[in-house]
């Protein structure tokens, strides 16, 4: 939502402003220049990017317009995790497995549907407690095993939003380029009437402007948008990360989800006690 309140800002502002220094709204409206600048970014991302960044970049500008993680969603993980420790304590980690293995059909994760719809932190809570489960690996190595698989899938993430800040930065190039050509344009037709030559020229002026707009106003805030929300899959593995690594090293699953808790910044890090009773409650299904 907040993404379309600022893009109606940036192009409000733009458009009265104008106006009212006795601008013509009808002379920005230049469909072809905006053919010239947005056809050559949309080849520049074809050329520059496999098929897979940006299909992904697609869905990552699809997921601005959803709430992302709150302090709920981190609430519902680390009660999950409170769960599965507490299994492990009373049926030993070989109660662990059923759940582990066919996560879609454990009649704990189905509880939890944000995270049981997350394949990424289904996968990665998944494969490091089979890890744990085999039982021959020491803590230190079990740490630097999450920590590179939350950077490469950090590096995967982040990549169609890298894609789309280089284009940003290509627009105002873009803009110039349609620019030129206006003046092309306008050189074929000097011997013409004065007003026709005026209107080439303002045609020209304006891709310069729409490249320049697109870069700072709206394709470069939505490129650092796309790679801001990125930082939700980061922040959200590394709280089952501190969670998984503090279980596999012996204390008690209150404790370990204690420990995923603190590594959350304030804006979604549940209270201790909104945490406690949350468990409890949990204790009683």
């Amino acid at each position: 939502m907040l993404l379309i309140v600022g893009a109606i800002i940036v192009i409000a502002s733009i458009i009265i402003g104008f106006v009212a220094e006795g601008g013509q709204i009808m002379a920005l409206y230049q469909p072809l220049e905006v053919l010239i600048i947005g056809g050559s970014a949309l080849g520049a991302m074809i050329i520059g990017n496999p098929m897979s960044t940006n299909l992904a970049l697609i869905g990552q500008i699809k997921n601005l317009f959803s709430s992302g993680l709150k302090k709920k969603d981190y609430l519902e993980l680390l009660v999950m995790m409170y769960e599965i420790f507490n299994v492990a304590r009373r049926d030993g980690l070989v109660g662990l497995e059923n759940h582990i293995e066919h996560p879609q059909e454990s009649n704990i994760f189905e509880r939890y549907p944000k995270f049981l719809n997350n394949h990424h932190a289904v996968e990665f809570f998944s494969d490091t407690m089979r890890v744990i489960i085999s039982g021959s690996v020491q803590p230190y190595d079990l740490e630097d095993l999450m920590t590179g698989d939350i950077e490469v899938l950090h590096h995967e993430e982040q990549a169609p939003g890298d894609a789309l800040a280089i284009i940003a930065d290509a627009l105002p190039g873009l803009g110039i380029v349609a620019a030129v050509l206006g003046v092309v344009l306008t050189m074929a037709s000097i011997g013409g009437p004065a007003a026709e030559i005026g209107h080439k020229v303002g045609a020209a002026l304006v891709g310069t402007f729409l490249g320049v707009l697109g870069c700072y106003g709206l394709v470069g805030p939505l490129a650092a948008a796309v790679k801001h929300r990125t930082l939700d899959t980061q922040q959200y593995l590394g709280c089952m990360k501190h969670a998984l690594l503090s279980f596999h090293k012996g204390v008690a699953g209150v404790i370990a989800v204690e420990f995923a808790r603190r590594s959350l910044p304030g804006e979604v890090r549940p209270g201790f006690l909104e945490l406690e009773q949350a468990c409890n409650d949990a204790k009683k299904r």
